[in-house]
C-alpha cells in the first residue's frame, strides 16, 4: 500500500513539473515575440528621419501616406529590419549547432573562423566579376560563402582530430579566422571598382542595401535550414547526451554528424553573403536562451534559439543606426559588446565547475 502511494505521489510531483515547464516555455515564448515586435517596430519607425507610429501603421495596411515616408519605410527599413531578424535567427541556430557538434559552449561561426571562411570566399567572387564588369547575384553569393564556410569548417575537423583540448581547437579556429581576414582586408584594399571598394562597409557587418529580393532569399534558405534542423530534433537530443547513448537509441553518428556540419556552415554562409561577419551572436545567444528557458530540449531550443537571435540582432542592429546617427557602426562592434561579456561569464562558470 505504501508503495502505491508512493508512486502516486511520484507521478503527480512529475506531472506537476511538466506542467510548470509548459507555463515556462508559453511565457519565454511570449516575451520573445512581444520583444520581436516590438523591435521590428522600433525599427520600422526610428532613425535619421523618424516616421509618426499613425503613418508607419497606416503605411503598413498599404494605406497612402507621404512619399518620402513610404519610400524609407518601404525601400529601407522594412528590408534590413527582416534581414536582421531572418539572419539574427540564423545567426543563434549555426551557433546552437555548432556547441552540440563539439560539446563546447564557446564554439560558434564567427570563433572557429567559419564566417570568415565565407566571408573570404564572397570578397574573391565579387572582386573577380565586379572586376570584370560581371553582376553578382545572391545565389551567386551563397554559393561562394558556402564554400568558403566549408572549407573553414573541413579545416576546423581536421584539426579537431589532431588536438586533444577543445580550447586548443577554439583558437585553431580563432587564427583560421584571422588569416582569412588578412586575405580578405588585402583584397578589398587594393580593389579599383568603385562597387568593390564598397566591400569595406559589408567586411565589418551591416544590414545596411538589404534589398527585398535578398530577404526573399535568405527567407527560402533559412527557413529550409531550419525544417531540416526541427527534424533532426529528436537525434540531437540523443546526441547531447553522448555518442554511445545516442548509438544505443538507433543515431547514426556519421549521418547526424554530417548533417549538422552542412546546415550549420549553409546558415553561416547565408548570414556572411548578405551581411557579412557578425561576430558574438552564434556564441551569446544560445546561452542566454537556455538561461530563460532553463532547458536544453532541442524542440524548446531551436525555435528559442531562433527567436532569440532575431531579437539580439534587431536590438544590436537598431543601435547601430541611431546611437551616432547620422554616423552608422558596423553590427559586429555593437554585437560584440552585448556578446563578448557572455562569453566571459560562460568561461568563468566553466573554470568554477572544473575546479
Amino acid at each position: 500500500m505504501n508503495s502505491i502511494n508512493k508512486n502516486t505521489e511520484i507521478e503527480i510531483k512529475k506531472k506537476r513539473e511538466r506542467t510548470g515547464s509548459r507555463g515556462r516555455y508559453t511565457a519565454a515564448f511570449c516575451l520573445l515575440f512581444a520583444l520581436l515586435l516590438i523591435l521590428l517596430a522600433c525599427n520600422f519607425g526610428i532613425g535619421s528621419i523618424r516616421i509618426p507610429l499613425e503613418d508607419m501603421l497606416a503605411g503598413l495596411r498599404g494605406r497612402a501616406i507621404e512619399s518620402t515616408y513610404e519610400n524609407i519605410l518601404w525601400q529601407i527599413r522594412m528590408p534590413r529590419a527582416l534581414a536582421a531578424a531572418i539572419l539574427g535567427g540564423a545567426l543563434g541556430l549555426s551557433g546552437y549547432l555548432l556547441q552540440t557538434f563539439f560539446h563546447n559552449p564557446i564554439a560558434g561561426p564567427f570563433v572557429l573562423g567559419i564566417s570568415s571562411g565565407a566571408k573570404l570566399a564572397v570578397a574573391l567572387v565579387m572582386v573577380l566579376l565586379l572586376g570584370n564588369r560581371i553582376r553578382v547575384g545572391s545565389g551567386t553569393m551563397i554559393l561562394a560563402a558556402f564554400a568558403g564556410a566549408f572549407l573553414s569548417m573541413g579545416f576546423v575537423l581536421i584539426m579537431s582530430g589532431k588536438v586533444n583540448s577543445m580550447s586548443m581547437l577554439v583558437v585553431c579556429g580563432v587564427m583560421i579566422g584571422y588569416i582569412c581576414s588578412a586575405i580578405t582586408d588585402f583584397v578589398v584594399t587594393f580593389a579599383q571598382d568603385a562597387d568593390i571598394v564598397n566591400l569595406h562597409n559589408w567586411s565589418k557587418g551591416s544590414f545596411s542595401g538589404i534589398t527585398w529580393n535578398n530577404v526573399a532569399v535568405m527567407g527560402i534558405v533559412t527557413l529550409g535550414a531550419t525544417v531540416m534542423i526541427l527534424w533532426l530534433a529528436k537525434p540531437i537530443g540523443a546526441y547531447q547526451m553522448g555518442e554511445s547513448y545516442a548509438a544505443s537509441m538507433g543515431v547514426d553518428l556519421r549521418k547526424l554528424r554530417v548533417m549538422l556540419v552542412l546546415l550549420s556552415s549553409l546558415l553561416a554562409a547565408c548570414i556572411t553573403a548578405f551581411a557579412g561577419p557578425v561576430s558574438f551572436v552564434g556564441i551569446a545567444v544560445p546561452h542566454l536562451v537556455k538561461q530563460l528557458f532553463r532547458t536544453t530540449k532541442p524542440l524548446v531550443m531551436i525555435p528559442a534559439c531562433f527567436l532569440g537571435g532575431s531579437v539580439f540582432c534587431l536590438f544590436c542592429d537598431l543601435l547601430a543606426r541611431t546611437v551616432f546617427a547620422p554616423t552608422e557602426l558596423s553590427i559586429s562592434t555593437v554585437t560584440a559588446v552585448f556578446g563578448a561579456p557572455v562569453v566571459i561569464i560562460v568561461m568563468i562558470r566553466k573554470k568554477k565547475e572544473r575546479g
